[in-house]
């Protein structure tokens, strides 16, 4: 029997590793079961290349749990050690035979190895009092040999008798740690990191992992059912989801997946923890913010890369020019895969746009190259028909119309057609075009989109009244005498705490609404994302709402109005019409609401009496 000290290359090592090698403890599992997949696969490709020989029979990892006994069983039907290789492999910390591996068979199946960290068998120790190691190599006339040790730097090594070829690594389990002696706990941790490993794993009898999931087949071997079918096996209660891209990389990185565009719902919140990373099958992390682009967080699916560095415990991203490229390939890919669409099939993508928009400008917002790509297929559809525009389709249609002063194209857009029904109608009167901007990220995207479209305007519909939207500024004469408008205006001096309301007597329409309450652009839209703005959002959201009231002097009710000699109920009468313009734009609320309704009752009231 051998006895000796483990080698380790940093002092003092072992401690560490047994109590802060990973972070999360259920990764024990993932780590031995990875080595166990390594393993088996090597004895594939020396069998492919006459180095072994012999049958393999049933190439397949077994995780056994007993629990009287407190120990957790993995074993394999691999490759198996020598005692000179495992003297070489599990005493000399640090040293990975998946290393030496690749540098000897570089070319044949390299990307089937998955182990890169001579760390990952010592995991087990994290939660095992005492750690078995009982192997036979695949090379003929190799003895068996079992390695103990109790997780101190002392171990022994000796002969033993093993029925088949491969390793088994039984784990003691601590007191500590006795949650990994519940079936349940291990299913889940297997379900977890293993459900698409390579090699078939089995635990209590039944096969937890699917050997060859969509992602590690060529496209051209998919029908629609199998891509639906995984995204089903990956998220089994959502909706069928709008499309998906397959990625096939293979230079100047290695890179495979498939994401899928998920049925986006206008009062999201944005789905982290939706993208699973994978090397070579075995589960990393759902963190991927560091590979996908952030507005692609937005996407559901899996991808795979053994060019992604990881750390130790295959958990945290690290720096790495491999990293930038994978991100600009996936934010190529899916701005292709859009332009794909909408050229092939507008219709589709027409159909698609509730979902997609919302996608699409958070992209255009947050990634400038995508935004480039995205000008030739984003849409604005019309606030009152069907009808979907690119930008240049709108500029065409508005050409003559919607120019301001300084030559710029006006879009004008609602974010709420049914609430600013009346200025949405009001403006296509005048032939001007109008187009629904209400999702969550509109206020964003117009503020950023603007620096980028060269000579566009964005204007809300009721950021003014339909005459001056497009600030032609025309000279709107009113019916009434000067003495009139003055009098007028004073009945409309009364003070609101939360606005700060300006009056001015313009000659609309006759058929135009008495009072038309409007917010200048620049601070509706600072109110809009005020929310969300950090410090200066809330400096915004602070500040009392400007609103202009236009009072129409040609609508025949000021005549009546004037002309009456009760001062209380003319001055009731013109609150009234100043209220229901401010409670069309939603800014009538709370007490102010209930005074409204209150002086509404009495004007009628009052009127029954009168008859």
């Amino acid at each position: 029997m051998q006895k000796g000290q483990i080698r380790v290359q940093t002092e003092n090592i072992f401690p560490i590793i047994k109590k802060f090698l990973y972070s999360e403890h259920d990764i024990f599992l993932r780590e031995l079961i990875a080595n166990a997949v390594d393993a088996t696969q090597k004895l594939k490709t020396y069998a492919s290349t006459g180095e072994a020989t012999g049958e393999l029979g049933e190439l397949r990892i077994d995780i056994i749990l007993d629990k009287e006994a407190k120990t957790l069983t993995i074993a394999d039907k691999g490759i198996g050690m020598t005692a000179e290789e495992v003297d070489k492999y599990i005493n000399q910390v640090a040293f990975s035979s998946a290393e030496e591996f690749l540098q000897k068979y570089k070319g044949q199946n390299e990307a089937n190895i998955i182990g890169h960290f001579g760390l990952g068998f010592y995991s087990g120790f994290m939660v095992s009092e005492k750690v078995d190691l009982h192997t036979l190599s695949y090379k003929e006339g190799s003895e068996a040999v079992i390695w103990e040790c109790d997780g101190s730097p002392e171990y022994s090594l000796q002969p033993k008798e093993k029925g088949e070829r491969g390793t088994s690594i039984t784990l003691h389990v601590n007191t500590e740690s006795e949650e990994f002696l519940d079936a349940f706990r291990i299913k889940s941790i297997l379900e977890k990191f293993c459900k698409f490993l390579p090699v078939p794993i089995f635990f209590e009898d039944k096969q937890i992992n699917t050997t060859s999931p969509a992602w590690v087949k060529k496209p051209a071997e998919l029908t629609t059912k199998d891509y639906e079918d995984f995204y089903k096996l990956l998220y089994p209660y959502n909706e069928t989801p709008l499309f998906w891209i397959h990625l096939n990389v293979d230079y100047p990185f290695t890179l495979t997946g498939i994401l899928y565009f998920p049925k986006i719902k206008q009062s999201y919140e944005i789905q982290k923890d939706k993208i699973q990373l994978y090397s070579n099958q075995v589960f990393v992390t759902d963190e991927v913010k560091d590979i996908v682009p952030e507005f692609l967080m937005l996407l559901q699916g899996v991808i795979d890369s053994p060019d992604i560095p990881l750390n130790v415990s295959r958990s945290y991203l690290q720096g790495d020019p491999n990293v930038k490229k994978i991100n600009s390939h996936i934010t190529k890919k899916v701005a292709d895969k859009l332009d794909e669409i909408f050229k092939n099939d507008r219709k589709e993508f027409e159909e698609k746009w509730d979902s997609l928009g919302l996608f699409v400008k958070y992209g255009m917002i947050t990634d400038e190259k995508f935004r480039e790509k995205a000008d030739k297929f984003h849409l604005m559809q019309d606030a009152s028909s069907q009808s979907f525009y690119t930008v240049d389709e709108y500029k065409l249609a508005t050409e003559a119309l919607q120019k301001n002063k300084d030559g710029k194209l006006v879009v004008l857009y609602t974010t709420d057609p049914i609430q600013q029904d009346a200025f949405v109608k009001g403006a296509e009167a005048k032939g001007y075009k109008v187009v629904k901007m209400d999702t969550l990220v509109d206020a964003s995207f117009i503020s950023q989109i603007e620096t980028k479209w060269e000579n566009v305007q964005f204007t809300r519909v009721d950021s003014d009244i339909a005459d001056n939207l497009i600030d032609k500024q025309e000279d709107n004469k009113s019916v009434l005498s000067t003495k009139e408008e003055e009098t007028l205006k004073s009945l409309f001096e009364f003070k609101i705490p939360e606005l700060t309301l300006t009056v001015e007597i313009k000659g609309l329409s006759a058929d135009a609404q008495p009072v038309v309450a409007t917010r200048p652009e620049f601070m509706r839209r600072m109110k809009d994302m005020a929310a969300s703005s950090g410090p200066m959002g809330s400096f915004y959201a602070s500040m009392p709402d400007e609103v202009l009231l236009t009072v129409n002097g040609n609508h025949p009710i000021y005549d009546a109005i004037l002309k009456s000699k009760d001062a209380e109920s003319k001055q009731k009468q013109i609150r009234n019409l100043a209220d229901l313009a401010l409670l069309s734009q939603g800014m009538l609320k709370g007490s102010h609401l209930t005074e409204f309704i209150q002086r509404s009752v009495e004007l009628l009231n009052s009127g029954s009496k009168a008859e």
